[in-house]
């Protein structure tokens, strides 16, 4: 997969691995006879390369004649290996693809104040909505595009939609998310990004790209790379969960984020978590190390509001100031 295909919905290229040589003779058998799609890389090699269909039909023989827990697949170009046992994953997560391709998505505004609650910016969050109008929540829909190998289009579609929604947002900052791991090269994968931005007269300084998942960002070279490119383009970024996924003074002053936002669950409570209040201290004092801007997010009490701004937090955002909106304050 390259990362072109990768933002375009077409057909699914699977691979299987067989690693037991008498079901993989079973299995080439089948294949052939019934004229599935079932390309082989060498005679002796124990992966297949199947489409939608083949992996179907490949699945339905193998739960009557195979041993499921010897099998693997995995969408081309993708890893790591999953036992077929989870195929079905794939199969029900069929209606992201229909999701994506009429882009059925749209922003929702939720206010980011300073310290005397007047409106610094907002946060852009995608929502996703079905033909009949139900609306599809983020870890729906990015649980099911993780599954059919749609994560790196639904990221990108979540960020264009999200800077023509910033288009509105005079003198105030637009914090974007985007996935780290949905992205191969920046210069190819962001240039869509850029261009709308460019269409529609949007200071680059205006949007701040959001780090997400970052307890789960494994190779920090290419993260790096990322914001490098982001930077140079005159885009600020911040970083989240950054209790969970950077450790270090070190590592936070060399990815340099314009902001850092301290997690919900150290927030919630905090002016009566002696715990909790250590966290947020610790973490605010990474911020100034690193020179960003300390941004608590999950803010529902005014005490931890307050609790929070008395130890030097700039930002705040949280039901306390408004839930997510169709519009803008």
């Amino acid at each position: 997969m390259t990362c072109k295909t990768a933002c375009i919905i077409t057909d699914l290229q699977i691979e299987v691995k067989v690693d037991d040589l008498t079901q993989r003779r079973m299995l080439t058998e089948h294949m052939e006879r019934l004229h599935v799609l079932g390309v082989i890389d060498g005679e002796d090699s124990s992966v297949f390369t199947v489409n939608e269909a083949g992996l179907r039909d490949l699945t339905d023989f193998a739960r009557d004649f195979l041993d499921m827990k010897k099998l693997y697949f995995r969408i081309s170009g993708e890893a790591p290996w999953r036992s077929l046992l989870e195929v079905d994953e794939v199969f029900t997560s069929q209606w992201i693809d229909d999701l994506i391709q009429q882009e059925r998505v749209i922003s929702f505004y939720q206010p980011i104040v300073d310290a005397e609650c007047s409106v610094f910016g907002y946060e852009l969050l995608a929502r996703f909505h079905s033909p009949e109008g139900r609306m599809i929540y983020p870890d729906e829909a990015f649980t099911a595009a993780r599954a059919r190998g749609r994560l790196y289009a639904l990221d990108r579609l979540c960020r264009i939609t999200a800077v023509r929604h910033a288009a509105p947002l005079i003198n105030k900052k637009a914090f974007i998310n985007f996935v780290p791991t949905s992205i191969y090269s920046p210069e190819f994968c962001l240039q869509s990004t850029v261009a709308v931005a460019e269409q529609f007269n949007i200071d680059p300084f205006q949007l701040v790209f959001e780090v997400v998942e970052t307890d789960k960002v494994d190779d920090v070279e290419h993260l790096k790379t990322i914001l490098r490119y982001y930077r140079d383009k005159g885009f600020n970024y911040a970083l989240d969960d950054v209790g969970e996924g950077y450790s270090t003074v070190e590592l936070l002053s060399d990815l340099k984020p314009h902001y850092m936002k301290l997690d919900r669950s150290f927030v919630d409570g905090v002016s009566l978590d002696v715990k909790k209040q250590e966290n947020a201290e610790m973490f605010l004092t990474k911020a100034k190390e690193c020179g960003s801007v300390p941004l608590a997010e999950g803010i529902e009490r005014e005490e931890d509001f307050e609790w929070l701004k008395e130890k030097g937090y700039q930002l705040f955002q949280g039901y306390f100031f408004g839930k997510p909106a169709l519009s803008p304050l």
